[in-house]
């Protein structure tokens, strides 16, 4: 029996465990390490998700810890099982596992997906931040329009009680709350919850898919980060960024994606420079040159934006692309450019405790304040960062209503984004055909 660590961030290693390790005697999973999510590490994946060989469950740990596991339990391999990181990032990993004498493994595709009795659209991205959720929504509004029951399954992000949050469904609005959602899975739920479509997600996406089948004629998987899909997909449409032109080339899984892709959407084309929309068609010529070819852009809308102009405003983006997602800014700072604001705040003299420590750790964020919320010290930071801040207004590009989260005295601004497709062909051709 191996002894294996698996890498991870509280998602594609809960799943790969689930779909290769789970009841495998070949392996003995001493331990998961943690990264990028706070406040995972310190816990355990539960005995009644680990299965009858680890009746205690599996210690999760901080990957500063990995050496020290690695000779502590004569560990054997070390799988890397979390995504939206550089080729050179996880290059860096595998030598510091060789160097401690384990085999450094990324498992695929074939191994980890779970296969549907359902057809199944998946959505991913070659970076976080390229425009899944807008492109998802539209694909769910199409197939909906068609007649098809659509059942959304969303990448995982396990924040609380493992064990609760086995299969979770999220239908309303109470539901979020049930659940106690993050502001992180509160922007990738509400959404569609907005828009009538039924959410699952959790920690086990075999079971997760068999409560979703019930209820649907599709499966649309919505992906997180720029991981490759858990569930063995009949159209992968995959969202390039060319405002990171290269970067398809350049971050893992996304590399996977790009090259996998039945369908590449080009995002954000008109406020990218026409440099990068180039060096990504030159790519996908080289490199995926069968995929189908969709421009679009993603129009911001504010209601009741002509309050922006002439004022001093706090910008707030989604969380994930402005911190590793990379982006020195997003949709908020396009919006207050678009409505003419005076001035955009610099919020980190007023930051506060972990939305300073996030700063400290992401220092590429100039005037943009990110929508932090893992846990409620951190909702309350963000709260209390908005409160010191010296502006006008704020305006959130977070994809969640965030006056239904936090109270401040500060009038918020929701930012709305849409995919809008330049162009034939479209994603409904696109869909029509499958």
């Amino acid at each position: 029996m191996k002894k294996v660590i698996i890498m991870g961030a509280a998602g594609r290693d809960f799943h790969n465990f689930n779909t290769y390790f789970r009841d495998n005697p070949n392996f003995q999973v001493v331990a998961f390490t943690a990264t990028q999510i706070p406040d995972i590490a310190g816990r355990k994946y539960p005995a009644v998700l680990a299965g009858k060989m680890y009746p205690d469950g599996i210690p999760i740990f901080p990957e500063e810890d990995l050496d020290a596991l690695i000779k502590k339990h004569n560990v054997s391999k070390v799988y890397f099982s979390y995504s939206d990181t550089s080729h050179e990032y996880v290059m860096h990993r595998a030598s510091q596992v060789q160097a401690a004498g384990a085999s450094f493994i990324l498992l695929g595709p074939n191994d980890t997906m779970v296969k549907s009795t359902k057809p199944v659209v998946s959505i991913c991205a070659v970076r976080t931040g390229c425009g899944k959720s807008q492109t998802t929504r539209k694909v769910g509004g199409i197939l909906k329009a068609k007649g098809r029951k659509v059942a959304v399954v969303r990448h995982p992000m396990p924040y609380g009680d493992l064990a609760a949050q086995k299969v979770q469904r999220f239908a309303t609005y109470e539901d979020l709350a049930k659940h106690e959602c993050t502001i992180e899975e509160r922007e990738e739920y509400e959404p569609h919850i907005k828009a009538g479509i039924i959410v699952y997600a959790g920690v086990d996406y075999e079971a997760i898919l068999r409560e979703a089948e019930e209820e649907a004629d599709v499966i649309l998987w919505d992906g997180g980060n720029n991981d490759f899909p858990f569930y063995k997909s009949d159209l992968e449409i995959v969202v390039v960024d060319p405002h990171r032109a290269g970067h398809e080339l350049l971050y893992y899984p996304g590399e996977t994606n790009f090259r996998r892709a039945h369908v590449l959407v080009i995002n954000k084309m008109d406020t990218a420079p026409q440099a990068g929309v180039d060096t990504i068609l030159a790519n996908i010529k080289k490199y995926n040159p069968t995929a189908i070819v969709i421009k679009a852009n993603s129009p911001t809308h504010v209601e009741n934006g002509e309050q922006i102009k002439g004022k001093r405003v706090l910008v707030i983006e989604d969380g994930p692309t402005v911190t590793h997602g990379g982006m020195p800014f997003g949709a908020g700072v396009v919006t207050a450019e678009k409505y003419g604001a005076a001035e955009i705040v610099d919020p980190r003299p007023f930051a506060v405790d972990s939305i300073a420590a996030t700063y400290a750790k992401y220092p590429h964020m100039v005037k943009i304040l990110p929508a932090m919320g893992y846990g409620e010290k951190q909702v309350a930071d963000l709260t209390a960062t908005i409160e010191k801040a010296d502006c006008d207004l704020v305006i959130s590009a977070t994809p969640i209503d965030l006056n239904r989260l936090i109270k401040t005295h500060k009038p918020i601004l929701s930012v709305g984004y849409d995919l809008e497709e330049i162009g034939l062909p479209t994603l409904e051709h696109v869909l029509a055909k499958f």
